[in-house]
């Protein structure tokens, strides 16, 4: 295969991000036909004239097929980004997806925070837990690791407070939890392999400028 014959993957994170993530692509020009049949059974979806292929996977393993060069290019949240600690290059905000990581838990458990008290936070984000309250908050804390509702923490009594992601609010509020501190705002990012990067610089740079003008237009 000549070097001119080298397709570019794009790993995207599958439901929303992907949807997002195509239709701005779309605007610069990159499509796959093949992946708007949603009945496809299709792991890999190819684009021949573009040279480009594109798959579909979980959040959290976006940056490891990106670390390992399995993928070219990826998009995902940058909680992912912080909670996997992988090795890529983050080259783009894109912008959608937006929400915040928060400490969130009752009202009263404010006055733990602010004591700096030893408690007890759930969370589906240990290392982002663990590095906002060790490195930032200078604060000693026993965490949980949870894979489903952690809002479900504070109320049955297995936590003080949780670390979590925040859109709205609306599930906080009719829980009666709230957001006690802000950690850090999120969005979708797109990511590229180190190796990818040197190799195929010139159009990978070229999609990056081309997305950053669509993005500049919004």
């Amino acid at each position: 295969m000549s070097k001119d014959d080298k397709f570019l993957t794009f790993a995207l994170t599958k439901g929303r991000l992907a949807d997002k993530t195509l239709n701005l692509l779309e605007s610069i020009g990159i499509t796959c036909e093949e992946m708007k049949d949603k009945d496809s059974r299709k792991l890999i979806f190819v684009n021949e004239e573009q040279k480009l292929k594109f798959f579909l996977s979980k959040g959290p393993d976006v940056p490891t097929y990106v670390e390992y060069g399995a993928a070219d290019i990826g998009v995902v949240g940058k909680d992912t980004l912080l909670e996997e600690g992988r090795r890529a290059y983050e080259v783009l905000d894109l912008g959608f997806g937006k929400c915040r990581m928060c400490v969130c838990g009752y009202p009263e458990a404010k006055e733990l925070l602010e004591r700096k008290d030893m408690i007890r936070v759930a969370s589906k984000y240990p290392v982002i837990a663990k590095d906002y309250f060790y490195n930032r908050r200078h604060q000693t804390v026993d965490i949980i690791k949870l894979n489903g509702s952690v809002e479900l923490g504070p109320i049955v009594g297995l936590s003080d407070v949780i670390v979590d992601i925040v859109e709205t609010g609306s599930t906080l509020k009719e829980n009666g939890l709230t957001v006690l501190e802000e950690i850090c705002p999120l969005s979708a990012r797109m990511i590229v392999n180190q190796v990818s990067m040197q190799m195929e610089s010139k159009r990978i740079n070229g999609i990056i400028s081309k997305l950053k003008d669509a993005l500049n237009k919004q």
